[in-house]
């Protein structure tokens, strides 16, 4: 009876284990995901009284999507090619946003509700010249609205129903560059206004319904036209001449065309600077830019020019829009501080303001860029306005009524490198989120999430649960936890911005808009280059923040000079910036910290000397300790040069002090112009750890991975085939993979892939190298993997040397000594093209790896790399199959459970970084694009930790229940052996 019952009871919580191991969908609990659009640069508004109200934005990453106006998120949005540049949108038929792209080539239609596309037209032409799109108004043939395109030197009129092109007029024999197509009121005909040399003014006057051209006159100016025109009515335009300081009031009308001269000194007096027209459509009104003085400038009867206002700082206006019938407004914004003045004007009245406004921002967003304003009416019938500002950092707010409605961070969308740093350990008053339960508390939840587990919850229960799982959630907790998982990542932006994320949630914990990256008369571009780890407190890590390096220059070329900027990694303070003397052209991490835990820094300058940083004696000494030991190379992939440099002396001359140093040329490959060329480079991490530089094979034989931070990838290809795929036969095409050593530039393996061209997208880790490209022969992409053995060790395996201590395993390991390498190589097909290659990280390297591949599809795939063992064969034997060798086949699998992205897309995907936890189990997985995705990823499973809903109750439950289980049958086994005695 005993053994039955007990047999019942461990059955009974058997049965409740097997349940319990059944979970639900855990996609968005360790995982996060943000979508982003960009800066934008077009917007076009859509508030009928039916349907949403929503704004339709381009951006600078070539980006078109719909918002709501409500709150700023995305209807929907579309990411067109790398080179799709949008160059105008707007609205035809009150329905069809209508996008022209790629230099005024692609013409689309897209469904303002659903934004599906309704079709898409191809321009022809053969002369490069300015994109312009007009969709004409008041002019419809059959309900359609005819789209006016100027673009590759010609004029097309297309259908907005069908994308049909209905005419086309070539401008290309006259050698006109279309300035202005300008629809002439309640009526199908229009001017085109362009210029033919830099003297000659054209007006053509065109039937818009069937291209017919009615007449064409032309007039020639002395001084010249640089190009940019201001429309300020029908058959007015305003230009600048050659030399920027006369303004040109072209009149256009009767068949005469007529030139009024105004001096810009008369209007403004003495003024430096370059004059500027701004592009804007204001009735009878033009505003003019010089430095930071703007001047508003209305053109009266017979082209006379006067100055309606001034504003001497940085001022935007917007174009200008018709609220009601004759009426035009538009906006004026101002910067000045922490505010922004908004002011809306009518166009015929300066003196009065519909709307003025003071906007105060929450933190430092730079400067105004651009303002797009709307109109809406109010419940007494009065017109209203509100206005959508991008601002210097990239972000979008929607203004109205004096306030901010809803703001976007869209520098986001626009990442150009990552670091990460520690969140501060918990100590009293610094953890944000501090969740104290007592004991009642802690078994009340775990019975809810018992009851939940064996599906005897009632609705009440369910949110409980979920109530005390938000509660006590520490994945967003603003201090370090002991598995490593929370930490900030820290990214720079094309903006100047940097901004910390929280890797639980992706919130963002601080961000910094860096003065020393903004725009000022000292610096015209600035541009941000990196970020690296430039403090990391150890042993004063309670009372010590850590900070990192921004690296940037004054300028795109290589000779501007740089910037660097310190930050304070916790509280997003600038602790000070340098403004340096010097370029920089590569930035050199050394391994090595002074006293206050810095890490020391080489800058190579366009000169190629080197300048240590931070500019400390303690520095400089440690550097002139290791001299001899520092190395490092460059690679010019233009003129197909790869070198090694060392550093060889103090500095002499012009910019030399005591951190400076010459230096030298070690070794150098330069690889024949006509027939290589290098268009992929790639070393390993300095930060990865491996475990065991021994490999044992099936055979119990011991072979020995030739591990050195040193070795550097190289991919070439023949000339002919650094073009888009396809573009060159298989015969005169080829690919070559080069292992080199950066120390003594010894090639250490050379693979040739005859028929192979590029892109080639590489990874590097341990020992080995995997690199994707595409086989023209087979018309499919493939992936290659190297595997590199140090042959010199092999002597190792007798067991009687190691017990001896004769082996060599503890000899020290030179470049300059001739390694004796052997290299295992395999190519396989893959179906994907591939944006980006990573490889998993761990804590100690123990940890299987898998391969974090990027596919065009732009969603990451994680890749066991036992799929690119070289070792692979058709038939494995039994051994090889024990140690876990996959039989051979000519294409690696894509398994749709293996994409960590789930059925998420990381839209642009540009780059995937990997950090490891503290738990050996598991990496972190930061992928970025114009959208963000962050995950945890477990290799091998997370062999060495509880799942983070494991029930302590349940377990607690099988414990009480086990003990009182024996407990009993040892009662009832004694009464038994008694009953047993008596008898």
């Amino acid at each position: 009876m005993a053994s039955r019952v007990f047999l019942v009871v461990l059955l009974f919580l058997l049965c409740t284990s097997l349940s319990f191991s059944l979970y639900e969908d855990q996609v968005g609990l360790m995982d996060w995901h943000q979508q982003y659009i960009g800066k934008v640069k077009h917007a076009v508004f859509h508030t009928q009284k039916t349907g949403r109200k929503r704004v339709v934005v381009s951006t600078e990453e070539n980006v078109v999507a719909s918002l709501d106006l409500r709150h700023g998120e995305i209807f929907w949005r579309h990411v067109l090619g790398t080179n799709d540049v949008v160059d105008g949108i707007d609205i035809a038929l009150g329905k069809y946003i209508i996008t022209l792209s790629s230099d005024g080539s692609i013409l689309r239609a897209w469904n303002l509700p659903d934004g599906q596309m309704v079709w898409e037209s191809f321009l022809q032409g053969s002369k490069h010249s300015k994109p312009l799109l007009l969709v004409l108004i008041n002019l419809k043939v059959d309900k359609d609205n005819v789209i006016l395109v100027s673009s590759k030197g010609c004029l097309h009129a297309v259908s907005s129903i069908d994308g049909e092109v209905l005419w086309r007029k070539d401008f290309t024999a006259e050698s006109l560059e279309v300035q202005k197509v300008i629809q002439l009121h309640d009526s199908g005909k229009i001017y085109v206004v362009g210029f033919s040399g830099s003297s000659q003014f054209h007006v053509y006057k065109i039937n818009a319904l069937d291209g017919e051209l009615l007449k064409h006159e032309s007039a020639t100016f002395s001084g010249g036209f640089v190009g940019e025109v201001a429309l300020v009515s029908s058959d007015t335009l305003v230009a600048l001449d050659a030399t920027r300081t006369v303004l040109v009031t072209i009149v256009f009308k009767d068949g005469e065309i007529k030139f009024q001269e105004t001096y810009i000194s008369n209007l403004v007096g003495d003024t430096s600077g370059v004059a500027m027209i701004l592009p804007s459509t204001l009735k009878g009104t033009f505003a003019l830019k010089i430095n930071t003085l703007m001047l508003f400038i209305r053109v009266a009867g017979e082209g006379k020019l006067e100055v309606v206002e001034k504003v001497d700082h940085a001022t935007v206006v917007s174009d200008a829009l018709s609220f009601s019938e004759d009426k035009q407004a538009f906006a004026v914004v101002q910067h000045g501080g922490n505010k922004i003045h908004l002011t809306v004007k009518q166009g015929d009245d300066w003196n009065s303001d519909l709307v003025k406004e003071n906007i105060e921002l929450d933190h430092l967003r730079g400067n105004v860029h651009k303002v797009f304003v709307n109109n809406y009416v109010r419940t007494d019938r009065s017109h209203g306005f509100r206005a959508l500002i991008v601002m210097e950092d990239h972000s979008l707010l929607l203004v109205q009524q004096g306030k901010i409605v809803w703001n976007r961070e869209d520098s986001l969308a626009s990442i150009i490198d990552v670091t990460t740093s520690e969140l501060p350990v918990e100590k009293d008053g610094v953890s944000v989120a501090k969740v104290e339960h007592n004991l009642f508390e802690w078994l009340k939840g775990h019975l809810l999430k018992l009851k939940g587990t064996l599906m005897l919850a009632s609705p009440e229960d369910v949110v409980a649960i979920q109530a005390i799982r938000l509660k006590s959630s520490e994945k967003s907790k603003m201090t370090r936890d002991h598995n490593g998982f929370r930490k900030l990542l820290i990214v720079l932006t094309k903006a100047g911005k940097i901004f910390a994320l929280h890797s639980g949630d992706g919130r963002v914990v601080w961000s910094l808009l860096l003065p020393s990256l903004r725009k000022s008369e000292a610096c015209d571009n600035p541009t941000g280059l990196n970020v690296y780890q430039w403090q990391i407190p150890h042993h004063h890590v309670m009372d010590e923040n850590p900070s990192v390096l921004v690296v940037g220059r004054c300028g795109f070329s290589s000779n501007a000079p740089g910037v660097l900027s310190f930050v304070d990694a916790y509280t997003g303070k600038e602790l000070y910036s340098l403004d340096l003397a010097h370029s920089i052209v590569q930035v050199i991490p050394l391994p090595f910290t002074d006293s206050t835990e810095q890490r020391l820094h080489l800058l190579v300058d366009a000169d190629r000397r080197v300048h240590l940083y931070p500019k400390t004696p303690e520095a400089k000494s440690t550097v002139e300790q290791e001299i001899s030991n520092i190395y490092w190379y460059s690679v010019e992939a233009d003129n197909g040069i790869i070198k090694g440099h060392v550093i060889k002396s103090k500095c002499i001359g012009k910019g030399a002090d005591d951190f400076c140093y010459d230096t030298g040329n070690l070794w150098s490959i330069v690889f024949p112009s006509e027939s290589e060329k290098i268009i992929a480079t790639v070393t390993r991490k300095p930060n990865e750890v491996v475990h065991t530089q021994a490999k044992v094979s099936v055979d119990q034989d011991v072979m020995y991975k030739y591990i050195s931070k040193n070795l550097l990838f190289v991919a070439t290809v023949s000339p002919k085939a650094s073009g888009a795929i396809g573009s060159v036969d298989p015969e005169e095409s080829s690919l070559v993979a080069y292992l080199i050593d950066t120390v003594t530039g010894r090639v250490l393996h050379r693979m040739s892939h005859h028929g192979a061209q590029g892109p080639v997208h590489a990874v590097f880790s341990e020992n080995w190298v995997v690199y994707h490209y595409f086989n023209l022969r087979a018309h499919r992409y493939e992936m290659s993997v190297i595997e590199i053995y140090d042959q010199s060790r092999a002597e190792n395996k007798d067991v009687l040397k190691l017990i001896l201590g004769k082996h060599n395993l503890t000899a020290p390991v030179s470049s300059y000594s001739r390694p004796e390498v052997v290299t295992k190589s395999q190519s396989y097909y893959f179906t994907h093209s591939v944006k980006a290659l990573a490889v998993t990280l761990t804590a100690k390297g123990i940890t299987s790896k898998q391969l974090l591949i990027g596919t065009i599809g732009d969603q990451v795939l994680a890749l066991d790399k036992r799929f690119l063992d070289p070792r692979r064969s058709i038939n494995p034997t039994q051994a090889e199959k024990e140690e876990g060798i996959i039989p051979l086949t000519d294409a690696l699998p894509i398994i749709p459970q293996s994409y960590i992205t789930h059925a998420l897309k990381v839209e642009g995907l540009r780059g995937i970084i990997t950090v490891p936890a503290k738990l050996e189990s598991t990496t972190l997985v930061f992928s970025y694009g114009v959208d963000l995705f962050f995950t945890r990823l477990a290799p091998s499973r997370t062999y060495d930790s509880l799942t983070e809903d494991f029930s302590y109750a349940l377990l607690l439950i099988t414990i009480v229940v086990l003990v009182a289980a024996i407990f009993v049958t040892w009662v009832l086994s004694d009464k038994k052996e008694l009953r047993e005695k008596w008898r």
